[in-house]
């Protein structure tokens, strides 16, 4: 019996225009053997968890470069709950200041990656952290 592969879905929230890191990321975990569902830009945090639905994805990765990690980590996270994805891991990596990871990590985040985080890092964190199940 073959094992399910890791389904991660890359999102890019808010009105960051940039998606280049994202798009990084995406390839990394497909050429580690995960399927990647990558959402494009501008996506609301409602668009975001309907695609996890969806998609049926063991993990959610979200690009922030705007500053607004706060405000979308919390309102994912409220969704997440409200459509009983609780045992979908949640990430976040982008422009991440120090005194923020924290209050992310208090309130549900599984794991947060800043500037200079190795796609080995990401990559390692995926495999080992996928779906609770």
């Amino acid at each position: 019996m073959t094992e399910r592969k890791i389904r991660v879905l890359v999102a890019k929230p808010g009105l960051d225009g940039h998606d280049r890191g994202a798009k990084v990321i995406a390839r990394a975990l497909r050429d580690a053997g995960m399927e990647v569902v990558y959402t494009g830009l501008r996506q609301t945090p409602d668009q975001i968890i309907q695609a996890a639905l969806q998609e049926d994805v063991d993990v959610i990765g979200l690009s922030i470069l705007s500053g607004a990690h706060m405000h979308v980590c919390s309102r994912i996270l409220e969704l997440r709950h409200e459509k009983g994805l609780d045992d979908v891991r949640l990430v976040v990596g982008g422009i991440i200041p120090d005194v923020d990871v924290p209050k992310l990590k208090a309130m549900g985040l599984d794991a947060i990656f800043q500037p200079g985080a190795s796609l080995k890092e990401i990559v390692d964190f995926i495999q080992t952290h996928r779906k609770l199940e």
